[in-house]
């Protein structure tokens, strides 16, 4: 008898298990999820400009162009750099046969006015029928 009990626990232990170890999968999970928490803020898209302050508020429509001025006199064409002497031809270009030729300019507060201008004339020259100025408005807790 105590030979058939033998035989009877080894097919016990030889036996598969039925569940799933999920500690491994919960820990790498649990991993990931940090990484992208702290890589997520780094992946700010757009460019990073400081837009001058006014008590009005002043938001581009959504049937314009968006030209935007960075401190270091880069102009961004949506989202595509352009040279200041090609800026002329490709306003032309995109607005080629539409009715409504409307810019929006975001530009950084520390660049000169005179590099403003000068972008202000380029458009113009292009054709372009209103020049906007973008800005951000100033919070209430500054007014005060």
């Amino acid at each position: 008898m105590a030979a058939r009990y033998r035989s009877i626990a080894k097919k016990e232990v030889g036996t598969s298990m039925s569940a799933i170890n999920v500690t491994p999968l919960v820990d790498v999970m649990l991993v990931m999820l940090i990484i992208f928490m702290v890589t997520a803020p780094m992946m700010q898209s757009g460019i990073g400009i400081n837009l001058p302050q006014a008590e009005t508020r002043s938001t581009p429509a959504e049937e314009g162009l968006t030209l935007t001025l960075t401190a270091d006199r880069y102009i961004h064409v949506q989202d595509q750099v352009i040279n200041q002497f090609l800026l002329e031809d490709k306003l032309k270009e995109y607005f080629l046969g539409q009715e409504k030729k409307i810019v929006f300019l975001k530009a950084d507060q520390d660049l000169p006015y005179g590099f403003v201008i000068t972008v202000i004339d380029i458009a113009k020259k292009a054709g372009v029928e209103l020049v906007g100025l973008v800005t951000d408005p100033i919070d209430d807790q500054e007014r005060r």
